[in-house]
């Protein structure tokens, strides 16, 4: 059963165009991963997805409801984890999650026994009373992971979930990350520039260039489609986004391009 489609989903800047007819399906209890290169559209796409930022045109839907009419009710059944640092330093990790409890109107009676599950659950037991800012890389992605899902959302929107985190730290990202999938049925969509994570932690993923979707596939397939003899993603990847990152645009439309993309993210 879908759980997210687009149809002809775009989003404008100007003359600039982020996101291009984007037509895209998830499955319910899928983890499905953009890739591609920066001013993509991956970050556009989920911020349009989260309600965040408008369509130019287009529609998209989360469960039975439509981004563009019915934002509120999208709200209430996604969780999201931005590239940005979303909890409070001078906060313990307990304490951030209570405050996001309230945001989300659950139940007062129930704020804090959610809030030490997801600590536990996330393996911050113990990190729990301690302010943030005292924390890791690693135990803060983490923490905002568990914060996003107070509420028990349908679908996780992580947008390069384990960008800066060492080896080890990643490891234990994707970890729970795999474990939310497993006992509670999470569908997550993300984005990644890391081939061993999309293949590592996705069901099926897409390649991006230029704000359209050049091809998707299970991580398998992908690397079965370009003939070459122990294929990686990382080869599946340059191979469908080659010519559309090739030479041929003039200085100005490049260095044009290139902001318009760094003041996207």
């Amino acid at each position: 059963m879908k759980i997210i489609e687009t149809k002809k989903l775009t989003r404008k800047f100007g003359s600039f165009t982020a996101v291009d007819s984007l037509d895209m399906a998830v499955e319910s209890g899928e983890a499905f991963a953009l890739l591609g290169p920066n001013g993509a559209g991956k970050t556009t796409i989920i911020k349009m997805l989260t309600t965040l930022l408008p369509a130019t045109s287009g529609e998209a839907y989360i469960g039975d409801f439509n981004i563009n009419t019915q934002p509120n009710k999208v709200r209430k059944i996604i969780g999201y984890v931005p590239q940005m640092i979303s909890v409070d330093g001078t906060l313990t990790g307990l304490e951030n999650l209570l405050l996001f409890a309230k945001l989300y109107d659950i139940p007062p009676g129930e704020c804090k026994p959610r809030a030490l599950n997801a600590l536990e659950f996330m393996g911050l037991s113990d990190s729990g009373k301690k302010q943030v800012h005292q924390y890791s890389g690693g135990m803060i992605r983490r923490l905002e992971i568990a914060q996003s899902m107070m509420h028990r959302p349908k679908v996780l929107f992580l947008d390069e979930p384990t960008v800066g985190l060492d080896p080890i730290a990643r490891k234990t990202v994707w970890d729970h990350i795999t474990k939310l999938r497993k006992e509670f049925n999470t569908t997550i969509l993300m984005t990644t520039h890391l081939m061993d994570e999309a293949d590592n932690l996705c069901n099926r993923l897409a390649f991006m260039s230029r704000g359209k979707l050049i091809t998707e596939g299970t991580p398998q397939e992908l690397k079965n489609s370009i003939n070459k003899p122990d294929a990686t993603l990382e080869d599946a990847f340059i191979h469908y986004t080659a010519e559309t990152l090739s030479e041929g645009k003039t200085f100005s439309e490049v260095s044009r391009e290139r902001k318009t993309s760094k003041r996207l993210g």
